[in-house]
């Protein structure tokens, strides 16, 4: 009988999402070939059985399948100019790197002018999540070469595949991050408040939980904002204002940067003068839209 083809995958980018990718395709049982531009990113791999790659153009000819893990589309771009550009030939570059939908849709297309072809992904979960039974990547590209690598990106993460436009993978992520940085950095001025009245972290810790819990008001603002639907039957924007200014307030009298609140409440009054006083927090993204 015929010796079964090894499994095999090339990872570029080994910052802490890259380490942890390379490290789940050993896990299970890939062949791993690794490039970073600091080699010794590569050493704790390489000790676990992952080969170092000397070059850029090495690591690209290794595998069919090329993981991409970078900080930005600069990044690659600099990373693939050390290559000719026959090496990128008949190779199929996940691109799990962030950056704009404008950015992935014009890689895609400089990369199809080379012979590959680009499959572009938005990792939903931080490193430690990478392999976890419920994680997931946003996927969009040629669907075709999604399946034919089906096998080794669910090594990764679950697929959640959202369509052929190259951007709309970017712009998803891009949409999640929005969320989750402006809600973090909610949480993190919330705590300095709360540190500067004597209150820990993790005294405050069972609270923050609940409030930060936004899944009823999610599925509830949702439908609502689809269908345009403002009403000010729940909240008003002029109650948010109200509020707001109670905690700017606050923040100033604990002596905390009062910035991000500011911001807020900025917005929130830029409704009002816009006539939605009495309409629902959510008519804030017509508002939004307009600047």
């Amino acid at each position: 009988m015929g010796r079964a083809r090894m499994k095999s995958v090339t990872v570029i980018g080994l910052g802490p999402m890259g380490q942890a990718m390379a490290g789940a395709y050993l896990e299970s049982g890939y062949e791993v070939t690794v490039w970073n531009r600091t080699p010794a990113r590569a050493d704790e791999l390489v000790a676990r059985g992952a080969r170092r790659s000397e070059s850029v153009e090495a690591a690209l000819t290794a595998n069919e399948l090329v993981v991409l893990s970078l900080i930005d589309y600069d990044a690659m771009d600099a990373i693939l100019a050390q290559a000719p550009r026959t090496a990128l030939d008949g190779r199929t570059l996940a691109n799990l790197t962030s950056d704009t939908p404008d950015r992935a849709r014009q890689a895609a297309a400089w990369l199809a002018e080379r012979g590959a072809v680009q499959i572009t992904g938005g990792v939903q979960v931080p490193p430690p999540g990478i392999g976890t039974p419920d994680a997931m990547t946003y996927y969009s590209g040629p669907k075709d070469a999604i399946e034919e690598h089906r096998p080794a990106l669910e090594v990764l993460t679950g697929i959640e595949y959202l369509g052929e436009d190259h951007g709309l993978a970017a712009l998803y992520y891009q949409i999640g991050i929005d969320m989750f940085w402006t809600a973090l950095a909610g949480y993190l001025h919330g705590q300095a408040v709360a540190e500067a009245n004597g209150i820990s972290a993790q005294d405050f810790l069972p609270h923050a939980a609940k409030t930060m819990d936004l899944r009823y008001f999610l599925e509830f603002y949702a439908p609502r904002i689809t269908a345009g639907n403002h009403e000010g039957d729940v909240d008003r924007i002029s109650m948010g204002v109200a509020s707001m200014e109670h905690v700017l307030h606050t923040t100033q009298a604990s002596g905390v940067d009062g910035s991000l609140p500011a911001a807020v409440l900025k917005i929130f009054r830029q409704g009002v003068a816009a006539g939605h006083g009495r309409n629902s927090l959510t008519s804030l993204i017509g508002v939004l839209k307009q600047r």
